[in-house]
């Protein structure tokens, strides 16, 4: 599996989530993991389809709140309603400055 995600990950220009299960919120919290660790700098995108991820947006807030989450990190996934919205975040999508400057060798996963 591991290598189905870094070879998506190498082709890929954005991570968009769609609604989906189990293996879809474990992708979706591990690109943004790796975009935290400077592993990857591409826009995460979450398809927030009749308000599917409102729970997901929920706990990010909490966990913000709780101190697990800086609220200056918030930005690395970046919430949208339409395709059209997705589209335009990707365009405009700028790196956040509040990640962990990190280095990795070429080893990495992306």
């Amino acid at each position: 599996m591991h290598e189905r995600k870094q070879l998506m990950s190498q082709h890929a220009m954005a991570f968009i989530a769609l609604p989906g299960g189990f293996g879809t919120l474990e992708e979706l919290l591990e690109v943004a993991t790796w975009s935290m660790l400077c592993i990857h700098s591409k826009p995460i995108i979450v398809l927030n389809t009749n308000g599917y991820y409102n729970a997901l947006s929920d706990m990010i807030d909490k966990a913000i709140e709780a101190g697990f989450i800086k609220s200056t990190n918030k930005d690395v996934i970046v919430m949208c309603d339409t395709p059209q919205e997705a589209i335009a975040a990707i365009k405009s999508y700028t790196v956040p400055t509040t990640r962990y400057d990190l280095t990795w060798t070429t080893n990495s996963p992306m």
